[in-house]
């Protein structure tokens, strides 16, 4: 039974250390740090809008452009990692399904620059 815990000896130092080093960053950035934060450092702040008491107004639609725009991309590194790992084993026609792939998003994004929702005022 000691043999088998002794595994677990290098694990339980890794997580000692870790938590040592955490709580030395934490406390060390609040003895250097100045601790008083302005009104405005305090303030609601929402999706890059001025706070508002209303939930019922309109949000400019290249807020949710932007979002999805991310998303998208997002998703196609995530696909792209997986994709690049297993290339050799899937050939040609893996290839090509994510060159279609990669083309589809590039019209999508092509349509979102000219609609103009990049340009950010």
């Amino acid at each position: 039974m000691d043999a088998m815990l002794l595994e677990y000896l290098p694990i339980l130092i890794f997580l000692g250390i870790a938590i040592l080093i955490s709580a030395a960053i934490i406390v060390g950035s609040w003895l250097v740090a100045r601790q008083k934060p302005y009104p405005e450092k305090g303030s609601a702040y929402e999706c890059g809008f001025d706070a508002f008491e209303d939930a019922r107004v309109k949000f400019d639609v290249r807020y949710y452009l932007v979002a999805i725009l991310f998303i998208i991309f997002d998703l196609e590194v995530a696909f792209l990692f997986p994709w690049a790992v297993s290339l050799g084993k899937i050939g040609l026609f893996g290839f090509w399904s994510m060159v279609i792939f990669l083309g589809v998003l590039t019209v999508g994004f092509i349509y979102e620059w000219r609609k103009g929702a990049l340009e950010w005022e």
